[in-house]
């Protein structure tokens, strides 16, 4: 897998290997996955944009889990060359060593700000407006395509916002919020369920080329996790109008196909079981 030194893979990774999997972790620095190594990881140092580097790591492996990514803090030449040339590069390896799956961590942010009168759907066209999902959207069509034209094992997961597990990335994006209207609503999921619906699109078979939204089953208000989170002051947005299907998905597909249920339906599950 890749992006284990990240918020999400360094959860998963943790999940993974307290599950008795035999995990290979790609880094670009050894030194940042060194507590996942006294776990019991192995480690490969190398750089996603230089396959000859890792390819060799790859032959034998059951999956290829690719979750590193450049998000927040660069310009978009940068996130382009992260999320899409590395994506792809990897991809190729993948083929090259015969790997038969291959799990792309996307984002739900791909839908974009289209008006849309129910929630967003795996087919739905995507309109996505900035760097870090543009480059997700680019990404998923070439790996669609590697599908079709050199049989890549490709499975798409479409990530919403992600909490948990000690992860501050609430509170990080709580200043953004303000500019939200109270009302507004945003499906999220737990590291807990995020790893669920990881590890269920590596191990399921006859899924290649199919993609899955991840969401909990209680969409949050931006007031909600304001005042869960100490928030103070009136939003600026009190009375500008918003979409109430943005950033709301259908997650009928994993749950059906996948048989995906959260470990925690909801943010207040999430906290009163102490797991925030």
């Amino acid at each position: 897998m890749t992006g284990a030194t990240g918020k999400v893979g360094s959860r998963f990774a943790m999940r993974m290997l307290q599950r008795g999997h035999r995990v290979t972790l790609l880094v670009r620095d050894a030194d940042k996955a060194e507590a996942l190594r006294l776990q019991g990881a192995d480690i490969v140092e190398g750089d996603l944009l230089q396959p000859d580097g890792y390819v060799d790591a790859l032959r034998d492996k059951d999956a290829v889990i690719h979750l590193a990514a450049q998000f927040r803090g660069v310009d978009e030449e940068t996130t382009r060359t992260a999320n899409f040339d590395g994506t792809i590069a990897l991809a190729n390896a993948v083929v090259e060593a015969g790997v038969p799956r291959f799990v792309f961590s996307s984002t739900n942010n791909v839908y974009g700000s289209v008006v849309r009168t129910r929630a967003s759907r795996e087919d739905d066209e995507l309109s996505p407006v900035h760097a870090y999902p543009k480059s997700k959207a680019e990404a998923e069509a070439e790996l669609l395509r590697l599908h079709r034209e050199r049989g890549l094992g490709v499975r798409i997961v479409r990530l919403p916002f992600v909490y948990g597990d000690g992860d501050p990335h609430i509170r990080e994006f709580l200043p953004f919020l303000r500019s939200w209207h109270p009302a507004k609503r945003m499906h999220i999921a737990h590291h807990a369920d995020v790893g669920q619906a990881l590890l269920l699109a590596a191990s399921t078979p006859g899924i290649d080329g199919r993609i899955y939204n991840v969401g909990d089953d209680a969409p949050i208000t931006a007031a909600e996790l304001r005042r869960l989170h100490g928030g103070e002051g009136a939003p600026e947005a009190q009375e500008q109008p918003f979409d109430p299907w943005d950033m709301i998905v259908d997650t009928t597909r994993i749950r059906e196909e996948l048989n995906f249920r959260p470990i925690y339906p909801s943010f207040y599950t999430a906290r009163d079981a102490g797991a925030i």
